[in-house]
């Protein structure tokens, strides 16, 4: 892998790119817009379409692997941009009204996008991994490599490098440009920060001489080898020295220094940009947020909530904006620290607060959904996957995150493991392992000793004591300090100074191993006539210095999980000979990123897939990557094997109503991680119980439940030879029934594994009709229906549905009550004064000598006499 000093630029009309937030890849994105014509929302010139110069800035999302530009007047995404390899990767971006800068953590390429032409006009590799960063400032770029103490200025258009570049002790830590475009860098090995103008960019005429980057001021801000945060202001920066616990401004060359050892309770941090003459100081661990004003006065408030999850509070326009990534909180407070507005969001992992144009931007890349603040706070939700622009449909919302684990017990620090010490010419390096934090984070070490007393950061456990006197014994004793207090102290071996010390290994080489192991080599070092008893070695990060491990031999391999897996390492090598004498620190090592199998996938979920047979979906969130981005995952359902991309598939041809087992492992470049395990169960057959039923003289109601099988179930009544009646799964009912009628229904519930049934007997409820025949009042008329008299009479039953008297079975005394089942079209009837002048074709068959007809003239159905409620015969 090339160092930032050995990168080479690639120029290229429209190549693949990486963009912000999460982590992409750019390439096509460019391409397909312009293939498009350049024309956004109706824009047709290129210049007005893309340049963000209107309150812009481009969100990340890394659920989509999408940009969206969002204008901040209008709180709408005006472009949607598909980057299809950048998936789940994090990504640094830095942007200007006119250039993109992106840097890809997985890979280390850095790529140049230009807003006005949507070309991706260069791209230049780095070591893959956190420890390099980019800076933008109108036209000057700046590639920070923290670990080697490197800064290189490029040209944003071509990524090519501009004059030589500007080197520190390694392990440096900014690299933010302040509102008058001075690059800062501070440095805890010497305790200094510093500023570095960048060179004019040469003009196209031919042979002009190119002028590297300045370092044009430093300032002596902390003791060495303290722990350093820098924030840099609209004119100058901000430094927190963590050691000491103090704020240190410089603005227009002037320094001030603000006491904070009494009021920080643990580490604190800054934003990587302070907007306005109030600086920030967050200490997550403890929920507290401490305003330093431009004269130092401090101004303390605390977050609501728990957990130790907190961002960087920003300052926007006279207030502060705190990010809790536990709960998906953004609190705001007023400039005397009165919480004045809780913004909250479907939101879970990262939460991206950056001023820009001057709007306060708040994006979670994992989520849909984004806010835009104006400077007079006004909060705007904006749908980064609008649909009225590039893209489709969005992807469901994360669920809400979990709450934050139980604080520990807190308690003062351990003593600090393998505490020791190498002399060297008048000077002796002491070094020691972590000391157990006690539930509250490390805010120093002390080390004692030859009558002096130094305090280094948490992460600087390596320093020389030098101004000794060779021939003297010394001893140190180191401590730690929490919030909490001091730990004991632990001793080193004694050790004594001399000038016969050997000399440092020529050169150091490190390769990370896929066993999550780091293997240093050098060289055997020159005794000078001493025998070299062992070799330590100290790894180096962005403001990092500590002791990995000692060797006898010209090798050491670092165990896996000692070093951060993604971040990235250099290596220093010291020989200590038979006489405890230890030479100097030898030169750095070549850059190199630890790794290992990926994590376990989370919150693995798997389903039945309601409408489909024999198949699960399966879920999950992203498996922590360990240093090498992770290409794909396996899922194991059952004996069923596939690889996929994404974080979500569906598994088919497992049969139906199976129990399966359910297996997701990621991979990446060392191989195949553990595994997240849980069942599912595919959709079964439906099973339908009968729970009543109940009837009228027309209808039945047949009610039932059913055990769908993780399916849709769709249900049916039907009888023999007739229909099916559609209806709810628990009840249906069936109409144009025969009253007094004997009935079995069957229920049938179908889904996508296939039917279940049920059956009930009903019989419908009997429906009686009264013969109906009232006398007239004077002559024949007045004893009509006394009896069956010959000819036509009132009440007469046939076996068909006419006044055939060959086929009469008999008379019906009036009053008779008679079962009626059906009715049929017949012979009309008028049954004159007799039934109040009922005239009807209709015909009922009634139970009279068996089932035989009677004229509807003649009878009056109970009920109403509603002859439709007859079904027909």
């Amino acid at each position: 892998m090339a160092s930032t000093d050995e990168a080479v630029p690639t120029r290229t009309a429209r190549s693949r790119s990486r963009v912000r937030g999460g982590l992409v890849t750019v390439g096509t994105v460019l391409a397909l817009l312009a293939a498009m014509g350049l024309t956004v929302l109706g824009l047709g010139s290129a210049d007005n379409a893309v340049a963000s110069f209107d309150a812009s800035s481009w969100l990340w999302s890394s659920a989509r692997s999408e940009l969206a530009r969002v204008n901040g007047v209008t709180a709408r995404v005006d472009t949607r941009v598909e980057v299809p390899a950048g998936r789940r990767h994090p990504m640094q971006v830095t942007q200007t009204d006119r250039v993109l800068v992106l840097r890809d953590l997985h890979t280390g390429q850095i790529s140049a996008l230009d807003l006005a032409t949507l070309q991706i006009t260069a791209t230049t590799p780095t070591a893959p991994g956190l420890g390099v960063s980019v800076a933008l400032h109108e036209d000057a770029a700046f590639v920070v490599d923290a670990v080697q103490g490197v800064v290189r200025q490029l040209d944003p258009r071509s990524l090519a490098p501009v004059g030589e570049p500007v080197r520190y002790p390694p392990g440096i830590t900014g690299g933010a440009f302040d509102g008058k475009g001075r690059l800062w860098i501070a440095v805890p090995a010497e305790g200094t920060v510093s500023a570095i103008t960048p060179a004019v960019l040469p003009s196209k005429s031919a042979g002009e001489a190119q002028v590297g980057p300045q370092r044009v001021e430093t300032y002596d801000v902390a003791g060495a080898s303290h722990e350093l945060v820098v924030s840099t202001l609209d004119d100058g920066v901000a430094v927190l020295d963590r050691t000491a616990g103090a704020l240190v401004t410089v603005v227009r060359g002037e320094t001030r220094r603000t006491a904070l050892a009494e009021t920080l309770t643990g580490p604190g941090t800054m934003p990587v940009r302070t907007s306005g003459p109030v600086v920030p100081v967050t200490v997550a661990g403890q929920r507290q947020v401490h305003a330093i004003t431009d004269a130092g006065e401090v101004r303390s408030f605390t977050v609501p909530g728990e957990g130790d999850r907190l961002s960087p509070a920003v300052a926007w326009a006279g207030r502060f904006y705190c990010a809790d990534e536990a709960s998906g909180t953004v609190y705001a407070f007023d400039a005397a620290g009165t919480l004045v507005d809780t913004i909250r969001g479907r939101w879970r992992g990262p939460l991206d607060l950056e001023v820009r144009e001057n709007h306060l931007f708040i994006n979670a890349p994992e989520a849909a959904t984004a806010r835009v603040v104006d400077d007079s706070h006004l909060v705007r939700e904006v749908d980064k996957y609008a649909n009225d622009v590039l893209g489709g449909d969005p992807p469901a919302e994360p669920p809400p995150p979990p709450p934050p684990p139980k604080k520990p017990q807190v308690g003062k620090p351990g003593a600090p493991r393998n505490v020791s010490a190498a002399a060297g010419n008048a000077q002796a390096r002491v070094s020691w392992r972590p000391a157990p934090a006690n539930g509250a984070e490390i805010i120093r070490y002390v080390v004692e000793g030859a009558g002096q007393r130094r305090e280094v950061g948490a992460n600087q456990r390596s320093v020389q004591i030098k101004e000794l006197t060779n021939g003297e014994t010394y001893r140190f004793a180191v401590h730690a300090v929490n919030a909490e207090g001091a730990g004991p102290t632990r001793s080193s071996n004694p050790v004594t100074p001399t000038a016969a010390v050997p000399d440092a290994p020529a050169s150091v080489s490190a390769q990370a191993r896929a066993d999550g192991t780091v293997v240093v080599r050098w060289p055997a070092a020159n005794g000078q006539g001493n025998r070299i008893a062992r070799y330590a070695v100290t790894a180096m990060s962005a403001g990092t210095n500590a002791p990995v491990g000692e060797a006898t031999g010209e090798e050491l391999v670092v165990k896996a999980g000692e070093l951060e897996y993604g971040t990235q390492y250099a290596f220093t090598v010291v020989a200590v000979n038979d006489k405890g004498a230890a030479s100097e620190a030898s030169p750095v090592s070549d850059t190199v990123v630890p790794f290992t199998v990926p994590g376990e996938p989370l919150e693995l979920r798997a389903g039945t897939v309601a409408e489909r047979s024999g198949t699960v979906s399966v879920q999950w969130a992203p498996a922590a990557a360990n240093g090498r981005p992770v290409s794909g995952y396996v899922v194991e359902v059952g004996e069923r094997r596939t690889e996929v991309t994404d974080t979500q598939t569906t598994v088919s041809d497992l049969g139906d109503g199976q129990n399966v087992t359910v297996r997701v492992r990621a991979v990446n470049e060392a191989g195949e991680g553990p595994q997240a395990t849980t069942t599912a169960r595919t959709v079964a057959p439906p099973r339908v119980t009968v729970t009543g039923s109940s009837a009228t003289a027309t209808s039945a109601t047949v009610t039932f439940t059913v055990d769908a099988g993780g399916g849709q179930a769709t249900c049916t009544l039907a009888r023999s030879g007739q229909t099916a009646r559609s209806g709810p799964c628990s009840r249906i009912t069936m109409n144009g029934l025969s009253p007094g009628t004997d009935y079995t229904f069957t229920v049938t519930a179908t889904n996508a594994a296939g039917d279940g049934s049920a059956r009930r007997a009903q019989e419908t409820d009997a429906l009686f009709g009264i013969a109906t025949c009232n006398n007239g009042s004077s002559g024949a008329e007045a004893t009509y229906c006394d009896r069956d008299r010959d000819g036509r009479n009132g009440n007469e039953i046939f076996a068909v549905p006419r006044q055939d008297n060959d086929r009469q079975v008999g008379w019906a005394r009036p009053g008779n009550r008679l079962k009626a089942y059906c009715r049929v079209r017949g012979e009309e009837v008028y049954a004159y004064i007799y039934n109040n002048d009922k005239r009807s074709t209709w015909w009922v068959q009634v139970e009279y000598s068996g089932r035989n007809y009677i004229p509807w003239a003649w009878l009056n159905l109970e009920g109403g006499d509603d002859i439709a409620v007859l079904p027909t015969c």
